[in-house]
């Protein structure tokens, strides 16, 4: 079975930077490992797994422009430890790239994922969704450890809206609509690949939305990124805005639709997610 040590990285890397790391092989596949600050119930949080991914094609020297969408799925549990991350170019044009990766531990694929990246140019330009209005994120109270799991801590979480209904022992909500500032913890500048990270933190709509707790886990998550990398740039490591709710919870399955907005008002990513529960 696949399992290479570790090499030792910096320990001036932000914990983010030596989480998404990837160390080139001769054949052409990547090689990386999971990172403990980044743990979830089972394995590494899926929007670290995600962002890895995503890694993995912005070091391409091949790579054009920036990303313009990504989707995730997630075939099966990552487990602890290291993976080999394959990656495919499907096409590529002037304008545009089609890509695919692999994330494979043993003879297992656990995570299969395409993305196209685009040269972007100015245009005629409008957003109608409406950033909502909430606190600033410096009236609000950085929120705790509330899952018993390590990748909460590596983010400054303050909500203004929504919370996990199965921890605060409050009773179900009328619906599971989540604002909340974030940033990571500590501060790093917004890029593709935390930005990609971000639009997976939020905790399960269900659990947003009722008082107890089920088995869950994401099963396909789609990223659409709407700025440039200079836009990002832009935002230096001021926390975003989360906005994310749940649509319909059905026959073991449920979905999520969620925001990323700049502190400028400026819509940065959108997301949707089909999440799988049990009862």
């Amino acid at each position: 079975m696949f399992q290479p040590q570790r090499e030792p990285l910096s320990p001036e890397m932000h914990i983010f930077d030596r989480a998404i790391a990837l160390k080139p092989q001769p054949d052409g596949i990547w090689q990386g490992h999971t990172s403990t600050d980044y743990a979830n119930m089972i394995g590494p949080f899926g929007g670290m797994t995600a962002a890895t991914a995503l890694q993995a094609l912005l070091i391409q020297p091949e790579r054009l422009g920036d990303p313009v969408a990504l989707t995730v799925n997630f075939a099966g549990p990552v487990r602890d430890g290291a993976f080999e991350v394959r990656v495919r170019m499907m096409r590529s044009s002037r304008t545009t790239q089609h890509w695919s990766v692999e994330i494979v531990q043993g003879d297992d694929c656990v995570i299969n994922a395409i993305a196209v990246f685009a040269l972007r140019r100015p245009t005629w330009s409008e957003t109608e969704i409406v950033m909502p209005e909430v606190a600033p994120a410096d009236t609000l109270p950085l929120v705790g450890n509330m899952m018993g799991v390590s990748w909460p801590q590596c983010y400054d979480m303050r909500f203004a809206r929504g919370g996990l209904r199965g921890v605060d022992g409050t009773g179900d909500n009328p619906d599971s609509l989540t604002q909340l500032w974030i940033n990571d913890k500590p501060p790093r500048a917004l890029d593709f690949a935390s930005l990609t990270a971000i639009c997976d933190a939020f905790f399960p709509r269900l659990f947003s939305r009722r008082a107890q707790m089920v088995p869950i886990g994401t099963i396909s998550l789609n990223i659409h990124f709407h700025a440039d990398a200079a836009t990002l740039a832009q935002q230096g490591s001021a926390p975003v805005l989360g906005v994310a709710q749940g649509q319909i919870y059905n026959l073991g399955f449920s979905d999520q639709v969620a925001q990323v907005w700049s502190a400028q008002g400026q819509l940065l990513a959108t997301s949707q997610q089909a999440v799988w529960f049990k009862e």
